[in-house]
């Protein structure tokens, strides 16, 4: 793929200055902006939107990003915001629950995961990063152009709010998500798999006398997972590869009937489900980049690599690439040296992990949920998956895969 050519034909209002331009302002990009700004590096976040407040984002933090705020100084107060913990990751068949990752088994800090909304921990993290003066936020900047020079990115141009900006930049950093713009732009083209599924995600209320824990439900040709959001349950309908239209052609009276089977304690409020508006679409993807960076720039969490939803970990992954972008050109962006050989190195001590945890999720998909929204029978949970689940040095590898990755991130101490 060609990187796209814009012509420039718009007037530019002002032309701006800093060392690093990261381009998303999601987990990943707010994340490496805290940690920039920590060091004293000018740092400008760009964000596309006006506020952190979207539908159905990700919104579980792993013990792995607990355990980078603990070293960051901020999970305390992080913490204070409402939330819920979810210590194991288990679902319902039709012979009873099996366990698959169970975190306390972890000898961690903090062995579970924190679901938080995800507006809420933006907010929280980019309040921090205002702490420091080299920190800067714009909200409502569309990105449009890349700035070449030489073969060299030198920073990005934006529309705001009320106008066209430049802004230069030593690094520009692409944290722009699974549609990332910065990423078409620069003629990246992912290798791309299609995981047999998509996702339906809508609300039901959630009554007090409620269980706490999230919880998942297989049944025939469908898989349910239910996420308590205090007053309000998010809810996963997960259906075979592009046949949303199907569903909907069968008429949501059917959705409702399947929710409230496979669920009964829910019977009494699928009635709220009364137009498909209120039901969002999530395309499952999952992809990766054969190459994250070129000259002046560097692509990291979804821009780089699209997750699966399995295991949650999206935020997860992309926050550690913020974090090893940080440890890997902290110390050369203070003096306002972006080499591509660091650039690399980044990808480098990150692409193996992830490779390893999309294979996990790839095979989780074929071998699991690809089965249960093909059988027309009851599923149930295979005596062999059971025994291994409870042998003392398997047990654990789900847990500390889906929790940490192959191996955790630590944010690097300034010297």
């Amino acid at each position: 793929m060609q990187p796209e050519t814009v012509s420039r034909t718009h007037e530019v209002k002002r032309v701006e200055q800093t060392t690093c331009c990261i381009v998303g302002g999601g987990p990943a990009g707010a994340i490496l902006a805290l940690l920039l700004a920590r060091k004293g590096i000018p740092v400008m976040l760009l964000e596309a939107h006006m506020d952190f407040d979207r539908e159905f984002r990700g919104d579980t933090i792993h013990p792995s990003v607990l355990n980078i705020l603990d070293e960051v100084g901020v999970v305390d107060r992080l913490l204070q915001i409402r939330h819920t913990k979810m210590p194991k990751i288990s679902f319902q068949a039709a012979d009873g629950e099996v366990t698959v990752a169970d975190l306390t088994r972890l000898k961690v800090k903090y062995p579970y995961i924190a679901v938080l909304p995800q507006a809420d921990f933006l907010r929280f993290i980019t309040e921090e990063a205002k702490c420091y003066p080299s920190f800067q936020l714009v909200m409502g900047a569309q990105v449009d152009e890349l700035i070449e020079e030489d073969g060299r990115v030198c920073g990005v141009r934006y529309r705001g709010t009320d106008g066209w900006y430049e802004v230069r930049a030593a690094l520009t950093v692409a944290a722009d998500g699974r549609f990332s713009r910065i990423r078409k732009l620069a003629g990246f083209e992912p290798v791309t798999t299609s995981p047999p599924m998509d996702v339906l995600w809508f609300r039901l209320s959630r009554k007090p006398t409620d269980a706490d824990e999230i919880f998942g439900r297989f049944g025939k040709q469908l898989f349910l997972v239910f996420i308590n959001r205090f007053d309000y349950w998010q809810v996963g309908y997960v259906i075979p590869k592009g046949q949303y239209q199907q569903v909907r052609a069968t008429g949501l009276e059917h959705l409702r009937q399947r929710v409230a089977e496979l669920a009964p304690q829910m019977a009494d409020r699928v009635q709220e489900l009364t137009e498909w508006k209120q039901i969002s679409v999530l395309s499952v993807e999952s992809s990766r980049l054969p190459r994250w960076y070129r000259p002046g720039l560097l692509l990291i969490g979804d821009a780089a690599h699209v997750m699966s939803p399995v295991g949650g970990v999206g935020i997860n992954y992309a926050i550690q690439d913020a974090v090893v972008a940080a440890n890997v050109l902290g110390g050369k962006l203070k003096y306002g040296i972006a080499e591509t050989s660091d650039l690399a190195k980044v990808q480098r001590q990150r692409e193996l992990p992830t490779r390893v945890i999309q294979t996990f999720q790839s095979a989780v998909q074929r071998n699991v949920l690809a089965n249960v929204l093909s059988s027309d029978r009851a599923i149930t949970i295979p005596p062999l998956l059971r025994f291994l689940l409870h042998v003392p040095m398997i047990r654990n590898f789900p847990a500390r895969l889906i929790g940490f990755g192959l191996w955790p991130a630590h944010v690097k101490a300034d010297k």
